[in-house]
């Protein structure tokens, strides 16, 4: 055994130790967690000790079927989508981009928003909007794109905003008593942006303890230790385990240019209804490049998911993956039935492709 794993298996069994025979319910908030997790069996390796529950960190899962219902109608418009491909199946009413794109709609996977600039430069007579789906780690991309479009004089470019801020529904879950979280392994990447302080109302206010981590199974690991050292001391505290990356007041740069570009509104969640100030909306200085304002697009309360997928009670921590109906029969990767099985951050695709 190499030092690494040796260090590794001996971080684990300090964690059981210092439990004593206790059980911990933590949630990792972010898909990339939940991936690296289900990729490393730390999962299995942490049992029975720590429950490790999954949370609403994956952009694709939270946004709500009424939101992908607007972006169908825009490419039956004959509008031109330029989208992340997680966003391609994700199935509302039957329909999907995947589906419209195969009948003939202008649909397009992007890796960025700036590629979206460039097409709608490249398409001089057609509207092209993006898809603009993510938290925080992915608004001063779009903020970026926004800036550029304006700097290059574009009249047919927009964004499609459905972005979300983290904070927020963790304040739902710290008040349900029905999941039951005693900590939290907080995002990287949104923390990169934001930094450590927007949390601290989740030791301040609900007296649990939350500890930014990266991506190795290392540094999950040493998450999981520090909330499990406060946890067993009845303290609380916000850390970070991933101080590379992560300061106290995040990427100063990149907020200054999401205050900028948007502002912040009531926003709905899939398996949350509406929260109040969870969402980014496109500033009234920017409206020429809100798709929203330039199409007037209608609102659609009756949008439906497929009613037997639990997604909206996986990103909760209230189901485990495994615990749906569908999961592994009729919802597989190659025939998902919702969002947490077609993200490449969804638990269910983790669950499924790591053999959970």
């Amino acid at each position: 055994m190499d030092a690494k794993r040796q260090n590794f298996s001996s971080a684990i069994e300090r964690i059981k130790k210092m439990l004593g025979g206790g059980k911990i319910r933590l949630m990792e908030v972010c898909g990339t967690h939940t991936v690296a997790i289900s990729r490393a069996g730390l999962r299995q390796l942490l049992k029975p000790d720590v429950e490790l529950l999954s949370g609403p960190g994956c952009p694709v899962c939270v946004t709500p079927a009424s939101d992908i219902a607007k972006v169908l109608w825009l490419a039956e418009q004959g509008i031109t989508i330029a989208t992340f491909g997680d966003m391609m199946k994700v199935p509302v009413d039957g329909r999907s981009l995947f589906h419209l794109k195969a009948r003939g709609s202008d649909v397009r996977i992007v890796y960025s928003p700036i590629e979206a600039v460039d097409i709608a430069e490249s398409l001089a007579d057609g509207e092209v909007v993006f898809v603009g789906v993510g938290f925080e780690t992915t608004a001063p991309a779009i903020a970026g794109a926004i800036v550029d479009a304006k700097d290059r004089k574009l009249k047919n470019f927009s964004v499609f905003a459905s972005m979300k801020t983290i904070p927020t529904p963790l304040d739902i879950i710290c008040r349900s008593p029905q999941i039951g979280v005693d900590g939290f392994i907080l995002p990287g990447h949104v923390s990169a942006i934001i930094g450590s302080k927007p949390y601290r109302f989740i030791a301040e206010k609900y007296d649990k303890p939350g500890v930014i981590t990266g991506f190795e199974p290392e540094d999950i690991v040493d998450g999981v230790f520090r909330l499990a050292k406060m946890i067993s001391n009845g303290t609380a505290g916000i850390e970070v385990s991933y101080s590379r990356v992560v300061r106290p007041d995040g990427n100063v740069a990149a907020k200054r240019l999401m205050e900028e570009i948007f502002e912040l509104c009531d926003s709905e969640w899939r398996g949350l209804g509406i929260l109040q100030n969870s969402g980014l909306k496109i500033r009234e200085e920017y409206s020429d490049f809100d798709a929203d304002y330039r199409f007037k697009i209608p609102e659609f309360p009756d949008a439906k998911d497929n009613p037997a997928c639990q997604c909206d009670k996986v990103i909760l921590g209230l189901l485990k993956p495994n615990q749906c109906p569908l999961f592994g029969t009729e919802c597989i990767p190659t025939n998902p039935q919702g969002p947490c099985m077609i993200s490449s951050e969804g638990a269910c695709a983790a669950y499924y492709k790591y053999g959970e």
